[in-house]
């Protein structure tokens, strides 16, 4: 701890952002890095706590408190203070494969569960982790760092989400010959066609492919396993695979008009958009268009604020988010204290520009759609929305959010975006595998373990633990690695 004092005598200072009106002008990232002199006070700020719950990744209350990855926070931010960039970079890297990822798109979970969120704010410990990685890029220290010795052995990684990159690139280290499938034309998962351009530029995306391509991995895009490749041909070629295709099958909705054109997943609403952009920058017109539009978005988590800010700067006329939920506290509740996950307001990127651009956030709560209606050519024109309320049911006495009678209004829905999550594996993956599902349909696995029930083929991220963050994919992934490891060498030392 280099500097007791320092969580008293500076304050949380956060990167800049451009103005929401300026940034819907563009996909680009945002956020302006504080200079290096700037980001190492804040790095002074980390009190090296007897009990740093930054790294801890416990569940508390239900949901993890800390990172997932158990990065060594504290001995990090210190480097930062004391400006030694290179051993902060070694040490960051002793847990964590991709931390240029989850420094744009992480809730940071390290933060919530900071010491200083007790009487202050807490340490800026993902902007820290963003420094670290970027100066490392920007001085040398990221290069490439193929395996002495190959073992001989060959492992198939299907799907090149974080959890795939992750198992992917510590597989690879350990000697064995690694190749990745993605069934799109670009490595990334949903990192790539997911998340928009301007959480994460997709140019990030390459940087790290291109330095695991010259490590010896090898990729192979527009592979679709189960369609146009072969599963089986893959368990004769390969001494191992793991499945790492993401939780892939939306959540959809069932209501009257649900079927009008005009209704779209969210995350094919985002794909397209992405796509679109990185192919030809929006000139080749291959995207859903809300230029002039009233888009109604179902669903409030991430993924509902990215289709809201995409919306507008595709030029939306409106944006309404719909929440099923009641609005959340400004401020802890009693029953959420630290070092819980604190379920409070969280005005996003895409909350700010909305209110920003309209007047007004786009959130409504305790609300949901009843009815879409159509005109003649089967366009949806309408949403017929229903407020709800709380209720206990009376059969499995289960607290349920039920509709309002009287309590419809009607809406102008010209787009409408439906970001309720997602359900599981998809079914023709797991059928050509033949793997055992759970009842969630994720890939079944033995608890805190990565091997399917079929010899051989491993799974890890969203596929075995359903929908979740990125740096708990690149936890999974890291975790099913050494077990394949250990499958394939008999020990393992990852």
């Amino acid at each position: 701890m280099g500097k007791p004092t320092g969580f008293l005598e500076y304050k949380r200072e956060n990167s800049q952002e451009i103005a929401p009106k300026e940034r819907i002008q563009n996909f680009n990232e945002f956020h302006i890095p504080l200079p290096l002199e700037k980001q190492r006070q804040q790095g002074a700020r980390c009190m090296s706590c007897g009990v740093p719950f930054c790294q801890a990744g416990v569940m508390i209350g239900g949901m993890a408190s800390g990172c997932p990855l158990n990065n060594l926070v504290p001995e990090w931010n210190d480097l930062v203070y004391l400006g030694n960039w290179e051993e902060a970079y070694n040490r960051l890297t002793k847990t964590h494969c991709f931390p240029e990822f989850t420094s744009r798109v992480c809730p940071a979970l390290c933060e919530a569960a900071c010491t200083c969120n007790l009487d202050s704010e807490p340490v800026a410990t993902k902007a820290n982790e963003r420094a670290i990685i970027e100066n490392a890029f920007a001085t040398g220290l990221v290069k490439p760092c193929p395996p002495e010795v190959r073992t001989g052995k060959s492992v198939a990684v299907v799907g090149s989400g974080p959890s795939g990159l992750a198992a992917a690139m510590q597989l690879n280290k350990r000697g064995h010959k690694v190749t990745v499938y993605e069934r799109n034309d670009r490595v990334g998962g949903l990192l790539r066609y997911g998340i928009p351009n301007m959480k994460i530029d997709k140019k990030i995306i390459d940087r790290r492919v291109e330095l695991m391509k010259a490590e010896g991995i090898e990729f192979v895009t527009n592979a679709n396993i189960g369609e146009n490749v072969s599963a089986d041909e893959l368990m004769k070629k390969y001494d191992a695979i793991v499945l790492a295709c993401g939780a892939s099958n939306p959540r959809d909705i069932n209501v009257p008009g649900r079927d009008a054109k005009g209704i779209y997943f969210a995350v094919d609403f985002l794909k397209a958009t992405t796509k679109s952009l990185l192919d030809s920058n929006f000139e080749d017109r291959k995207f859903i268009s809300a230029k002039g539009k009233h888009v109604i978005i179902i669903g409030g988590g991430d993924t509902g604020n990215d289709c809201c800010g995409t919306s507008i700067r595709l030029g939306a006329a409106s944006v309404t988010m719909l929440e099923m939920m009641p609005q959340p506290p400004v401020e802890r509740a009693a029953n959420n204290p630290w070092p819980q996950w604190p379920r409070v307001l969280k005005t996003d990127y895409g909350h700010q520009e909305a209110i920003a651009v309209y007047g007004k956030d786009p959130r409504v709560y305790t609300t949901t759609v009843k009815e879409f209606i159509q005109n003649k050519k089967g366009e949806v024109i309408k949403a017929v929305l229903v407020k709800l309320e709380s209720k206990k049911d009376e059969k499995t006495g289960r607290m349920m959010m039920v509709p309002i009678e009287g309590s419809e209004q009607t809406v102008k829905a010209d787009l409408v975006l439906i970001a309720a999550g997602f359900l599981g594996a998809q079914k023709y993956v797991t059928d050509a595998f033949k793997v055992e599902l759970s009842p969630r349909t994720n890939v079944a696995t033995k608890p805190d373990q990565y091997a399917t029930s079929v010899p051989k083929v491993f799974t890890a991220g969203d596929m075995h633990r359903g929908q979740s963050l990125v740096v708990w994919a690149i936890r999974e992934g890291r975790e099913a690695a050494k077990e394949v490891d250990e499958y394939l060498m008999g020990y393992t030392n990852l």
